[in-house]
């Protein structure tokens, strides 16, 4: 999954991005309010984070105009603002959620874990396909109850496959899901993944739509 952190502190910006990276999730930064929101408006991230004070448009601006556009994806805003007024204003301009600094990581991690959760239409924690489980806190994946071996990046495609089961996913979708802006690999990357997972899950556990993409449907 890949989450876009808008935050002009570089300190908390890299403490951020190498929480989330860790926690298995493809991570974008951008420092300034109008770089958020061009980043938020070409790529359809699983979720934001969002800090309000932000130079060259502030958060609520971004928010505001993503709404707008129509934009549905899930926000937490980050701010020291933590009065209530300020949390009203962030949650009816179209926030999901709010965590006033200074915060503890692990909350941060949970929160967005759960926008996600909660946009992809899913109130547990736990993906259940046949005899495969998913458990999308741990980042473990089980087969008929025993832990399955997997890189990051094939835990990462085999959520989002499963977090939209039954829907066709393409190459570039998936590609742009699991990698940030800054990694340059090569092509064929999604078409390897999708072999190994079937060589571990059940080879029919994925299917092909030949020059489209691919879908959990089992």
């Amino acid at each position: 999954m890949r989450v876009l952190v808008v935050e002009d502190e570089i300190d908390i910006a890299r403490a951020l991005s190498q929480a989330l990276e860790e926690d298995g999730y493809a991570v974008d930064v951008a420092r300034d309010g109008e770089s958020g929101l061009f980043a938020a408006s070409a790529c359809d991230y699983a979720a934001a984070v969002l800090d309000l004070m932000l130079p060259k448009r502030d958060g609520l601006g971004v928010l505001r105009e993503l709404r707008r556009l129509g934009r549905t994806i899930p926000v937490l805003i980050l701010t020291a603002k933590d009065t209530l007024r300020d949390k009203v204003a962030g949650l009816d301009t179209g926030a999901d959620d709010y965590l006033a600094k200074p915060f503890q990581i692990e909350e941060l991690l949970a929160r967005v874990r759960a926008l996600i959760r909660r946009s992809s239409g899913q109130a547990s924690p736990l993906i259940q396909i046949g005899d495969v489980e998913i458990d999308t806190v741990a980042a473990v994946v089980r087969k008929e109850g025993r832990a399955i071996d997997l890189a990051p990046k094939e835990y990462a495609l085999i959520d989002l496959l499963a977090r939209n089961r039954g829907k066709l996913i393409s190459r570039g979708v998936i590609y742009n899901h699991i990698y940030d802006d800054n990694d340059e690999t090569f092509s064929n990357v999604v078409d390897v993944y999708v072999s190994n997972l079937r060589r571990k899950l059940g080879k029919d556990f994925i299917s092909t739509r030949r020059g489209q993409g691919y879908m959990i449907d089992v």
